[in-house]
């Protein structure tokens, strides 16, 4: 008896460890380790930044364009009109709402240029839930800029 009542609080904090955070992501909600707002840098420079190094721990603000749906465990953001870049959580160690989306952030953190296999790539359009022609029309590798992020917090 004891054995089923551990399997069934098992899956149940699994189930409820893969829903988003609940909340609004209003001006000032801090995620992860608390930063400050001040001398963050614009996301577009990171391209030119990233130009010539491996990677490089900073703070950027930017505008979120989508998050995962499933436990909010990513982020896409916009660099410019036709760049964006991802965001992963340091050591999974936190998860963002879904109202974070439309929102700008100040992110701290590790930022570097990646190549995503296919199957990552198809693994994340599952997450955002894209149709299955969709998912199979990514074919090829991508390049993308990178990000590790220590801590979020929604611009002021």
């Amino acid at each position: 008896m004891k054995i089923l009542l551990a399997v069934l609080c098992f899956f149940a904090f699994s189930f409820t460890k893969a829903q988003p955070p609940a909340g609004e992501a209003n001006p000032g909600d801090q995620y992860g380790s608390s930063i400050d707002e001040a001398k963050a840098i614009p996301v577009s420079q990171l391209p030119a930044l990233l130009q010539n190094k491996k990677s490089i721990s900073t703070k950027i603000k930017a505008k979120v364009l989508d998050v995962c749906p499933k436990k909010g465990c990513w982020l896409k953001l916009e660099v410019n009109d036709s760049t964006t870049a991802f965001v992963k959580m340091k050591d999974y160690a936190f998860f963002l709402p879904a109202a974070i989306k439309g929102k700008y952030i100040v992110m701290d953190g590790e930022a570097s240029i990646k190549t995503i296999s296919v199957n990552e790539l198809r693994h994340y359009a599952e997450d955002a839930k894209k149709t299955k022609e969709e998912i199979n029309a990514i074919i090829r590798p991508e390049q993308e800029i990178r990000l590790i992020a220590n801590g979020i917090v929604v611009a002021k």
